[in-house]
Parts: C-alpha cells; structure tokens; sequence
C-alpha cells in the first residue's frame, strides 16, 4: 500500500490516469464497519435509487464512519459535522479534492478549481477571483436585473413548471453575465451539453461507450470546450471586457503569465456549470419552499418592497440595487435556509493521500473518502425540527451556537465555492422580481419527487402559478 506524499506529482494534475492506482486493498479496510452491496456493481444502484435513504441506513446500522462499495470501488464515509471541518479544512493536507472529484468528473470537467489541489489550485484561484471583485459584481448586477426582469414579466397567471423555466432564463443570464454576449442558434446545443455533462458525472458506466450516458456526456464536453476555446481567443484578440470570461481570459498567474488557453476553456466550463445548474437547482428550491411556506413568502416580499421602494407608478417593480443587496436580510436567511433543505451539492468525495485517524479508526492512505452534507443539513444534533423550513435558523445568534461545519452548501476552507456572493446576488434579484409581482402558489398537498442526484431537481419540474398581485 503506497502512501502518496501531498506534494508529489500523483497530488497535482499528473494524478494517476487510472484512479483506482495505489487504493488500499480490500482487507486493509476490514476493520471499518460497512457492506459491500451486490457482486460487481456494489451499492451503486441503491445509492442512485435513494442516496439519502441509504446514507440514513448506513449511519443507523453502521455509525458514522462506515464502508461501502459503489462505482467500481470502496469508499469510507465520514459523516457529521466534525467530519466535515476536518475534510474541508484540510489543515495537515491530507485530502486531495483532485484524486476525490477525479473519477467522477475528469471526463466532463477537468481542471476546474473543485479538480486542483494545494499550490496549484491556490494560484489559479487567485487569479479566476478578479472575476469576482466588487467592479465586475457591480456589471453583473445590472445585467441580473435586466435580464430577470425581462424575462418573469411574462410568467404571471398561468400554471407552468418552475425547474425548466429558471434554468434556460439562469443560462441567458449566464451568457450575458458571464459571457458578455446573448445565446446564438447555438443555445439549445449548449444547455443539452451541459446537461448531458452533469448527468454522466453519476452513470455507473464510466466509459464513454456508444449510446451510453458517459458517451453523451463526453460529446457534450468536447462541444462546450471548443466553443469556449474560440471565445478565448477572441477575447484576447479583442482586449477583454467586463463579463467574467473576458476577466478570466485575461487573468494572470503571480509571475504575470496568462493562463494556457486550455485551461482557462476548463475553468469557465466548471464555473458555467457550477453557476448555472446549482443556482438553478437552489432557485427552485427557494420558490418551492415559499410558496409552500406563505407567510415566510409574505415576510420576504415586505422586505423587499421595503429596501426596495417596491413598484414605480406604473407598476414595474423596481431593481434591487448592488448597494442593497446586504439588506435582505430576511431573504439570504430563507435562501441559506433552502439550501440547508435541499443542498446542491449533497455529497462531497475526497482521496486520502496519508494514513489518518477518525472516530476510532485508521484510514489507510489511498482511500477514497467522502462527506454527506445533506445528512449533516438534516440532522437533529445540529437543528431542532429539521425538517420545517425555518430561516430564523440563520439570525446570528443562532449561527453563533451551531457547529460552524452543520451548514455547507458551499463547501469551506480553500476549496470554499469561488463564485457563492454571485449565487446570493442573482437569487436575491430574482426574489426581488418575483415578490414585487406575484404571489408563489402551488396546489394543496402538492410534494414534489425530487432527484436527488447528481445535483438536486424536483421530476416533474415544480408545478407553480405566479399570481399577479
């Protein structure tokens, strides 16, 4: 059993192609607790049916560090907030986020920040942050409020299903926000790459082989990667701008060099993708939550119409300002609620790169290993009433005595998610458009099926009506 060095190559982009190189064997791992599923295909199809059920079994039957056996190999659970500041703060260096991710996403999106570890993902971050300083968040918001605008006036009065609808208008912001420039012919084709991408990061066919879930996925990356390719070149050619792919495409390294073309159509293919399905899926959640939770929704549109102004004369709702995004207080409370509810990120994997100690047991070195936020969001050591949505969980008091790692949409430490104040600012304009115009109002009794994986989505895509008011 080969202990990798955090340093070494094997930690950085020279990670072993094959990713099961260097895992324990079996019998080193005999002394956790856990079971191995089915021959050949492991638990991976009971942890695709229902992966929260089957993470309550596990820690029910096993505790809350247990092993199993899906996707082609183990994997060591760590479950509970301790567990979460350990993985994610990293302090000693012993978790590489490259080897973890790696075998679920390198075939789709390789080399975004979630896929970097230490020095190298310290260095490109610095650089992708200028992306996100308080001049291009500025450009972002009034693009956000135009573009939302525009497009939910057209919502009201009609039954219709939220989740398809946010994510094509999350999309065309994207390439206004993002891009600086609108969607071509070429829109429909992008939207289906990445979804096509997303999808294949759970298939348990790893291999793009033709007509499989991992074959379209590949397909859809190679597309994506050449249109943001070309649009890299451009941008230099053309001097930048103000939209976060001009900033990347001109962003420099600490030694001044421009990051390789290549990897920058990497970076803002992960960040396009983390952008516009996660916020997709958080969105939906929050608007599920509020209009199954009237008198939240009725407290946040009074806040709103407060920092707000609320409609002009004519009955346009006003824009939210970049200057006053800090005062909805009450609403980034029910969106960190929401995400609490309904993380987008509901796992998170890891890949021990040296031996460690955890809740009694030795961790071999080369072990797959990973955290379950979504476990950690609902239980009843860190939240009274789990499971009522409740946003006061969030005053600063209540902050105050939690466990800081209880709540981790957005992960933490180094790898904390590069982009979560644009997420907090497109979700708190779209609040401000939605409740300056419409009441949220789902049918009785109405609960939704939700998928549960890779990124969380209602099937039958949330079936609401926006009530003019």
């Amino acid at each position: 059993m080969a202990t990798i060095a955090p340093d070494s190559p094997a930690a950085h982009s020279s990670a072993p192609k094959h990713w099961t190189e260097g895992h324990p064997d079996p019998g080193d791992l005999a002394h956790i607790p856990g079971e191995g599923g089915w021959p050949i295909v492991g638990n991976t199809f009971k942890m695709l049916a229902d992966p929260h059920g089957f993470t309550r079994h596990m820690v029910e039957t096993y505790g809350r560090v247990y092993k199993t056996r899906a996707f082609g190999g183990w994997n060591v659970a760590l479950i509970g907030a301790e567990a979460n500041e350990m993985l994610l703060m990293n302090r000693d260096k012993i978790f590489s986020s490259e080897q973890g991710w790696g075998p679920i996403l390198d075939q789709l999106f390789p080399r975004g920040l979630m896929l970097m570890d230490f020095d190298h993902h310290r260095i490109d971050r610095r650089a992708l942050s200028i992306a996100f300083k308080p001049d291009p968040m500025r450009h972002y918001s009034g693009s956000l409020n135009r573009g939302i605008s525009e497009t939910v006036k057209d919502w009201g009065g009609k039954p219709m299903q939220f989740y398809p609808a946010i994510k094509a208008l999350t999309l065309d912001l994207a390439a206004d926000s993002f891009i600086g420039i609108p969607w071509g012919p070429e829109a429909d084709q992008i939207n289906k790459a990445f979804v096509d991408a997303v999808q294949a990061s759970v298939a348990p066919v790893r291999r793009p082989l033709p007509f499989t879930q991992m074959k379209k996925g590949v397909d859809g990356r190679a597309f994506l990667i050449d249109f943001f390719t070309r649009e890299t070149h451009r941008r230099r050619a053309e001097g930048g701008g103000q939209d976060m792919f001009s900033q990347f495409a001109t962003a420099t390294r600490e030694d001044g060099s421009l990051l390789p073309v290549d990897e920058v159509a990497d970076h803002m293919n992960f960040l396009m993708m983390a952008a516009h399905d996660t916020i997709t899926s958080s969105a939906t959640s929050l608007i599920y939550l509020l209009a199954k939770n009237p008198e939240w929704q009725e407290k946040l549109r009074q806040e709103v119409i407060a920092v707000t102004g609320g409609p002009d004369a004519s009955g346009k709702p006003r824009p939210l300002s970049y200057d006053d995004l800090g005062k909805l207080e009450l609403t980034e409370m029910a969106f960190k609620e929401a995400l609490r509810f309904i993380p987008p990120v509901p796992s998170m994997p890891r890949r021990a790169l040296k031996a460690f100690e955890y809740g009694g047991y030795r961790i071999p070195a080369g072990t797959p290993v990973g955290i379950n936020i979504n476990w950690t969001h609902h239980s009843d050591e860190y939240w009274d009433n789990p499971e009522t949505f409740d946003p006061m969980r969030f005053t600063n008091e209540k902050v105050r005595e939690r466990h800081k790692y209880a709540w981790v949409p957005f992960g933490g430490g180094a790898h904390m998610c590069l982009g979560l104040h644009f997420a907090y600012m497109q979700v708190k304009i779209l609040m401000a458009q939605l409740l300056q115009r419409y009441e949220i109002v789902i049918e009785d009794g109405y609960d939704p099926d939700w998928q549960a994986w890779p990124i969380p989505k209602p099937k039958d895509g949330l079936k609401v009506t926006f009530r003019p008011i």
